[in-house]
């Protein structure tokens, strides 16, 4: 080629490059009548992800965003470097012994998925690896394993995959002998799988078409799929599915549960049959249940708004023969019971923090067990058997890497199995963790977790990650990141916002953030968001904020109702066309939560979620710096959501501030599958913050 034509081709590449403006979507007005009122939906024809205009679409802003990131492609590899570099990256999980077995994952590096092997007698004899993730994700763009589960005398192991992101699983029966696939796979199913106890017998589930466990299935090895014994089928959508086994393994539930209601039906794992139901769906009434001999240990709200613990025998489990083992205390919440033969372990909260307290079955006696930090999380972590007197548990903080305990019950001691090695000298007394409250609108007080490096200046200069969730009753706990450290170490404060719609209080603290108390949310994360200003740990100009699902949303509403508060807003798969997906009832999860935000067919709650809907909100103003994520195959979160209110958002703001959006055109809700992939992401959004706040790496 003529070097004159090739410096002109160069030349005009470039200057497209300089001048390369972002993706305008078209408007096709589409009109939605409801209760009077004209919605008016320009980017509707979005959802149609089988239009390939819409497909250039999303591919049209990925390619503005590598544009409008193009600068940071050295820093972002050398966050994705600096993230891994701490991470150890051949590493292996802490065994569980299942009889004389001992069952453990473990990943290698360079690999992106795990691999689940077993030993048995002793973890000094040979490996026998009985599933490679890695080997089945080759050539994949998506591969996801949603549950391992091996049979009772340890011969087959039943597993599900899903290749798309969708959520859909296939199930496959390996035989651990012969290494071999039975030649029947189940397909359209969820991740709930229980085996019986004779090895041969096995129930799941499959899902409806907006993609909602409602079926219960059995299947006994040796008949063909289509003979499989349908034992329950859940036509209310409003309700979710899933089964679970005692860890007595003496009875497999059916546990249906709607947002305010729960229903449980058990089956005898010894002598599989039909299911019997222990109590019938109630308004409001909540309960979930584990077996003990010849009773059911029952955690309820029955009278008892911050739950209680019943007992009642499995012979007459009516709600009128219910006992109160552990009485209400309107002072703590009930989270979880742990039944073992001859201790029980309750999870409750107090104070806004998790707590532990024994139960000896031989005495009768309780007593409590202290955490050491004033701020962290504990959690049960993959049962031991039934009959040993040690619970296992994980443990964490801002500044602690996640350990595994076992918690030896009888002698009240604390053995450390695992703890999370993060390479690269980290010495946790070199970070600062504090837990401050802010005041919301209506008075209450809403804890603020953060983290930071000692000798932090408090001029409110530094820049600030605040991050939060807020829906579902899901607590944002404090939680330890080897990947926060990119941030901390360049002198960040990093802080998790405690507000309404989790149940870090309770479930009180959630019902005054879900229906119609929702803006609750809103207003506790923007009085986060202030409180960490007054006390000049920040300023506007250095404020980031992330969410992302129902977090998303909870970034469309601050930012539409302070849009001066926020200098960039990272909203990760956020659910924010509220009214347009909570009026289409085909898409998965509107009936179900209809008791989470309303029901927009109603007047009033129409009323009140407009108020708040993000992309309902979009008006003529500036907005902070945005970076929006999304997943093609997302089934709880569409993917047009954020496309559409990313179009809406170009079309009326008023700045000139950064707005990309990057769809993964190979994922879901998660994101990327593989470990390292994930990092990359995280690197971008990193990469970003520093473009935007200038910090000069």
């Amino acid at each position: 080629m003529n070097i004159l034509i090739f410096l002109a081709i160069f030349f005009i590449f470039n200057i497209n490059l300089l001048s390369m403006e972002p993706p305008k979507a078209k408007k096709i007005e589409h009109i939605t009548e409801i209760h009077g009122i004209k919605l008016i939906d320009n980017y509707f024809w979005l959802r149609d992800r089988n239009n390939p205009e819409v497909i250039k679409y999303l591919e049209d802003e990925n390619n503005y965003a590598d544009y409008i990131l193009s600068d940071t492609k050295a820093l972002q590899e050398k966050l994705y470097n600096e993230i891994i570099s701490r991470i150890k990256q051949t590493d292996m999980g802490v065994p569980k012994k299942i009889d004389n077995y001992y069952y453990y994952y473990k990943i290698n590096k360079g690999q992106n998925y795990y691999i689940f092997c077993r030993k048995k007698d002793n973890l000094n004899n040979n490996e026998e690896i009985l599933l490679d993730e890695n080997k089945l994700a080759k050539g994949k763009n998506y591969f996801d394993v949603g549950f391992i589960s091996v049979s009772p005398n340890h011969e087959l192991m039943a597993y599900g995959v899903d290749y798309k992101g969708d959520e859909k699983y296939t199930i496959f029966i390996k035989n651990l002998k012969t290494k071999k696939l039975l030649s029947k796979t189940i397909k359209n199913a969820s991740t709930d799988f229980q085996w019986a106890n004779d090895s041969k017998t096995f129930y799941y589930t499959t899902l409806s078409e907006i993609n909602q466990a409602d079926k219960v299935w059995k299947h006994i090895l040796g008949q063909k799929n289509k003979e499989d014994e349908l034992v329950y089928t859940e036509k209310d959508e409003r309700y979710f599915l899933n089964l679970s086994k005692s860890n007595d393994k003496s009875i497999i539930t059916i546990n249906l549960s709607s947002k305010d209601e729960t229903e449980v039906w058990y089956i005898d794992a010894n002598n599989p049959d039909k299911p019997k139901l222990i109590k019938e769906r109630e308004k409001e009434l909540k309960y979930t249940v584990e077996s003990y001999n010849d009773q059911f240990v029952i955690i309820t709200n029955k009278n008892a708004p911050e739950f209680k613990i019943v007992t009642v025998s499995k012979n007459n489990p009516d709600i009128n023969s219910w006992v109160d083992f552990m009485p209400y205390n309107e002072e703590i919440t009930i989270r979880n019971v742990q039944i073992y033969k001859n201790y029980w372990a309750l999870q409750y909260s107090e104070d806004g923090l998790e707590k532990l307290k024994i139960y000896n079955t031989q005495s009768k006696t309780f007593y409590n067990v202290d955490f050491p930090e004033e701020d962290y999380y504990f959690n049960f972590y993959d049962n031991n058997e039934y009959n040993e007197n040690k619970i296992r548990i994980s443990y964490t903080s801002l500044k602690t890497p996640n350990q595994i305990f076992d918690y030896d019950m009888k002698e009240r001691s604390f053995e450390l199995l695992k703890e999370q090695e993060v390479l690269g000298n980290y010495n946790k007394y070199d970070y600062e963790t504090k837990r401050i409250f802010a005041t919301a609108k209506d008075g209450k007080k809403v804890p603020i977790s953060l983290i930071y490096k000692k000798g932090l200046q408090l001029n409110g200069e530094n820049p600030t990650l605040l991050y939060s969730y807020g829906s579902y009753g899901y607590s944002t706990n404090p939680y330890f990141s080897s990947v926060r450290l990119s941030l901390l170490d360049r002198g960040f404060v990093f802080a998790l916002a405690h507000i309404r719609g989790g149940s870090e209080y309770g479930y009180r603290w959630y019902k005054d953030g879900k229906m119609k108390n929702k803006m609750n949310t809103f207003t506790d994360f923007i009085a986060c968001a202030e409180e960490l200003i007054s006390r000049k740990y920040t300023n506007p100009e250095k404020l980031v904020i992330e969410g992302g699902s129902a977090g998303g949303l909870l970034m469309g509403a601050v930012t539409n109702m302070r849009p001066d508060l926020f200098k960039l807003v990272l909203a990760h798969v956020p659910f924010v066309d509220v009214i347009n997906t909570m009026l289409d009832s085909t898409i998965p999860l509107t009936v179900a939560e209809y008791q989470e935000w309303g029901n927009p067919n109603i007047k009033e709650d129409f009323d009140y979620m407009y108020r708040y809907s993000p992309y309902d909100n979009v008006k003529k103003t500036n907005y902070p710096n945005m970076l929006v994520r999304a997943g093609l195959n997302d089934p709880r979160v569409s993917y047009w959501e954020p496309a559409k209110w990313v179009a809406k958002l170009r079309e009326l703001k008023t700045d000139n501030n950064y707005l990309i959006l990057i769809t993964n055109m190979a994922s879901g809700h998660g994101g990327s599958s593989g470990r390292y992939e994930k990092y990359k992401e995280i690197a971008v959004d990193y990469a970003f913050i520093f473009k935007v706040l200038g910090i000069k790496d």
